[in-house]
């Protein structure tokens, strides 16, 4: 008799490393029954490098599948939780308020649980919250941030980067909240926090010395996103003060219902800047045109690295952008990085005062325009571009025009694209096209 081992699968010898590599692209079911074939492949099932980033979806539309989202999300932080490092938690379209409260009980589980094994959390991300919307009935508001506030303060040690945007909270929600990231030590040392819609609308956060307070405990800031309803001269002498070694980023969101007619001096952020030397400014304005608003708001001193003005398709005759592209923007042209318009200039034409505003801007790398232009204005961006008086690596331009039919126009694209077929293959990102707005 011959009794020679059986003849086994060059699976059976896969490497252990490989192995998790395979693993790495499975999903949970998946995972489950490949860990059902051996002992070695159940072994690296429980392999942490496998569990240490985790998205958890819970969805607002009733489905079978949807509803064992809430039981697989408490049974894989039971599981697995103590390797989770970043944890990221969505909401799909929550839609009443018996939703709201299963989601509220699940996170209490599952931050309870977190809470008691995990020391390795450095990365948490629960957007869209929308706790000012009435499917969340007061208790289960209530309840839901007092669970949350206990897991970061638990948490404060290790947490480097929280993301709370679109919570809109109450000013006192807000920096309660906030506050229990430096509960422990009075002081807190994350590095990024994102807070952008975090608060409820129409509030004048940057008068309460409250958020004052709160925003004084943050020693380490990296990278910090929020509105410009936060903004003030005390802020920005917080952020000298406790943050200037540290500090690269601020990203900040202007929207027409936040408020932003405060006043705000230059030499607040001179001295920001100048204490912070790392330090980009990104700003993102929704509706907010005019230019009486933006000068207030643009200010010289500032380091801006990017622009995005944004009308969303509103068209006011009262406004004008002209000012802003000749007056306000090549202020910033020895640092300006990165431009986006989405404008409805239907009233007024600005092919030349946007073409003499890239061209004076010495640093323009990333160019996005969505705007009524003449199609040539594309044929004298390139033609510009190749001649190196801009440095443009990205150009995505969507070109508005009043007529339905725009095959003409189209044509002239192609054009212009097999003229500089050459330049756009190898050293553009380039993506043109056109828009008819009837």
């Amino acid at each position: 008799d011959d009794d020679s081992e059986p003849e086994q699968s060059s699976w059976a010898h896969l490497p252990d490393v490989c192995l998790r590599h395979v693993f790495h692209w499975l999903d949970d079911r998946d995972r489950s029954r490949a860990a059902l074939v051996c002992k070695k492949w159940s072994w690296t099932m429980y392999s942490g490098s496998l569990w240490r980033s985790r998205t958890i979806t819970f969805y607002g539309r009733p489905s079978r599948a949807h509803t064992l989202e809430f039981q697989s999300a408490l049974w894989y932080v039971k599981k697995f939780g103590k390797y989770l490092q970043h944890l990221e938690i969505k909401l799909s379209s929550p839609y009443n308020t018996a939703f709201t409260q299963k989601f509220q009980v699940t996170m209490r589980g599952l931050l309870s649980h977190l809470g008691r094994c995990n020391s390795r959390l450095v990365s948490l991300s629960i957007k869209y919250l929308e706790l000012d919307r009435l499917i969340w009935k007061n208790v289960v508001r209530a309840q839901f941030l007092k669970n949350l506030a206990a897991f970061l303060k638990r948490m404060s040690k290790q947490l480097d980067y929280l993301n709370l945007k679109g919570a809109r909270v109450t000013l006192e929600e807000g920096c309660e909240l906030l506050n229990s990231l430096s509960c422990l030590a009075n002081k807190s040392f994350i590095s990024e926090i994102n807070i952008e819609d975090f608060f409820s609308l129409h509030l004048h956060v940057y008068r309460s010395t409250l958020f004052h307070q709160t925003m004084s405990k943050f020693h380490s800031l990296v990278i910090l996103t929020f509105n410009y309803n936060c903004i003030s001269d005390e802020l920005l002498d917080i952020l000298r003060e406790h943050s200037a070694h540290s500090l690269c980023t601020l990203n900040i969101k202007c929207h027409i219902h936040d408020p932003h007619g405060q006043v705000v001096w230059g030499m607040s952020w001179a001295n920001l800047a100048k204490n912070a030397p790392k330090l980009n400014v990104n700003f993102f304005f929704e509706r907010v045109m005019k230019h009486d608003s933006l000068a207030r708001i643009l200010l010289v001193e500032i380091p801006v690295r990017s622009i995005s003005l944004r009308s969303c398709y509103f068209s006011d005759p009262e406004w004008t952008m002209r000012p802003t592209l000749t007056n306000l923007l090549p202020a910033y042209w020895h640092v300006l990085q990165k431009l986006t318009l989405e404008l409805n200039n239907d009233h007024e034409l600005l092919d030349d005062e946007l073409l003499q505003l890239i061209l004076s801007c010495k640093r323009l790398l990333f160019l996005k325009v969505w705007a009524f232009l003449n199609v040539t204005f594309m044929e004298r961006l390139l033609q510009n571009r190749a001649e190196r008086k801009c440095i443009l690596t990205t150009i995505k331009v969507r070109i508005y025009t009043a007529r339905q039919e725009t095959s003409e126009e189209d044509q002239l694209l192609h054009d212009i694209y097999r003229k500089f077929k050459y330049l756009i293959d190898s050293e553009l990102n380039y993506f043109v096209i056109t828009y008819p707005m009837v």
